[in-house]
């Protein structure tokens, strides 16, 4: 079942009636919402009420809950503490992954993310060949550090016909920055509620791992799932021309990731349907009955997986 992503962008009070989120207005109007149909719910508004006894029950639903800052720009992230029955033995898996699995895993993720921007490149009519023979190439943990050379490649390709011929990915950056960081917000709050379905911790991850970070694990798997992002904020730049704004126009094109169409295993699905297959692919990898995670192409293609991670350890 595909979940809605709810924003709110004015004032609201939104409580809970008979399992449905009630949204009243200020001028009075109320709307309801089946509980059970949402997946996100995005506050970017000040003035915004929201009773307990519905934050307990988007927490029950394993709902992501995001608040907004001052700029617009998601700052926090609410997830479910007990998204799956059998929590503490999927933790216990995870904690006790050896390096070696990590790294595999890394490499697995790494390889999906540059087909899907090579992918992309293609959807544009480009040439996309030096990253399709640099997925083949991811060695173990990426020690090449290939994922880096593919992002400056692509970046430089996919914005300089757009007139931005020295675009560089900076959260502070100039724009389209501001409309990635936006879309990769709330796709990093779709990734982690998979992963807390899944009952995998999103704080531990199997690259990133600064201290400071609550959610390296969903910064990893959501890697392979960015240029979905990318294609979005492509097609707002061709429809609006690129600005340095962040309107609702703008949000109402990048919230509608959570419905983008993608393809696994040759079957199309959206993203935050077949997203849950990811997480629970990675859960089997920890677990030690699967070895490989099953990550989304960007769309149908003839090319065929071109090269699998090797599955032995390597000497660390």
């Amino acid at each position: 079942m595909i979940k809605r992503t709810l924003y709110f962008g004015s004032p609201a009070y939104l409580s809970k009636r008979l399992e449905q989120l009630v949204v009243k207005q200020e001028t009075g109007q109320e709307v309801s919402i089946p509980i059970m149909d949402i997946g996100i719910v995005v506050l970017d508004y000040p003035q915004i009420t929201m009773t307990h006894g519905l934050m307990q029950s988007l927490m029950e639903y394993n709902i992501a809950f995001v608040v907004c800052d001052a700029k617009h720009h998601p700052t926090g992230l609410m997830l479910n503490l007990c998204g799956n029955t059998l929590q503490s033995l999927r933790f216990r898996e995870q904690i006790q992954a050896k390096e070696p699995l990590k790294k595999q895993l890394w490499a697995q993720t790494v390889e999906a993310k540059l087909q899907n921007q090579a992918l992309h490149l293609e959807m544009r009519g480009f040439k996309a060949d030096q990253l399709w023979a640099w997925s083949r190439a991811v060695a173990s943990g990426d020690k090449s550090n290939l994922e880096g050379a593919a992002a400056a490649l692509y970046w430089k390709q996919l914005f300089a016909p757009l007139g931005i011929p020295s675009f560089r990915r900076n959260p502070e950056g100039e724009a389209p920055n501001h409309w990635l960081n936006f879309g990769y917000a709330i796709l990093r709050a779709i990734v982690a509620r998979g992963l807390v379905s899944s009952g995998l911790l999103p704080t531990l991850g199997i690259h990133h791992r600064n201290q400071y970070n609550a959610y390296c694990l969903a910064d990893d798997i959501m890697e392979p799932f960015r240029p979905f992002v990318d294609k979005l904020v492509y097609e707002l730049i061709l429809k609006e021309g690129l600005t340095d704004r962040l309107d609702k126009v703008h949000k109402a094109k990048l919230l509608t990731i959570a419905t983008e169409e993608m393809f696994l295993n040759e079957r199309r699905s959206p993203l935050m349907v077949g997203l849950q297959q990811t997480t629970a692919s990675l859960q089997r990898c920890f677990a030690g009955s699967d070895k490989f995670i099953v990550y989304p192409l960007l769309h149908q293609t003839t090319r065929r997986k071109l090269s699998a991670p090797s599955n032995q350890p390597d000497d660390e």
